[in-house]
């Protein structure tokens, strides 16, 4: 599998950069770029991240995925099925030093909202990694169908291990019911901040 630091390398070759160039495009040193390519530095901070895809002129899949798949990210709507089931997607592998401190198995999905649907946590012209599961992992932002309806949940466990579900304007957490349940964990955001 392809690690990050040589995609960026690839990717600035064939933007005929040099390190120093893409260093001021992004925001950082030259070293910091020789410590991305090199893989010294694994962790790159989400707006970082989307900077370079920028100062690549590259879709932010090229870095994610590198470029293997060129499809666009799914549209995420209340109906079921999950996006991911209803079309011939195929997940990106998402390297594991964008996303500390997550865990999932198996692929990714990107998503965003489809034109005119809101979600909490996640806003028009956001984009979702989001790794398929029913298995509570840890805490943290899942795709949940409550009540026959996709909705986005921050989920965590209670003093006594049930599951909770907030929404992002709810005060407080609301405990598991039968009309619940996981669909997918995003293990990565990246919000949408006009230029």
């Amino acid at each position: 599998m392809d690690t990050l630091g040589p995609r960026i390398k690839q990717l600035r070759l064939e933007a005929k950069l040099n390190k120093a160039a893409l260093a001021r495009r992004v925001g950082v040193s030259d070293v910091t770029i020789s410590y991305w390519e090199s893989g010294a530095i694994k962790q790159i901070g989400h707006e970082r991240l989307v900077a370079l895809a920028q100062a690549l002129n590259c879709p932010l899949s090229a870095l994610l995925d590198g470029g293997t798949s060129r499809s666009a990210p799914l549209y995420l709507r209340h109906e079921l099925p999950e996006p991911w089931q209803a079309s011939n997607s195929k997940g990106i592998e998402l390297p594991m030093e964008l996303t500390p401190g997550q865990r999932w198995d198996g692929d990714c999905h990107l998503v965003t909202p489809a034109p005119g649907e809101t979600f909490d946590f996640l806003f028009q012209g956001d984009l979702a990694a989001v790794a398929p599961t029913d298995i509570f992992r840890q805490p943290g932002l899942y795709l949940v169908e409550e009540g026959g309806r996709l909705v986005i949940r921050r989920v965590h466990q209670g003093p006594t291990g049930e599951l909770m579900f907030q929404g992002q304007d709810d005060a407080e957490a609301r405990p598991y019911t039968p009309d619940c349940r996981l669909i997918a964990k995003l293990v990565a955001l990246w919000r949408h901040e006009p230029l």
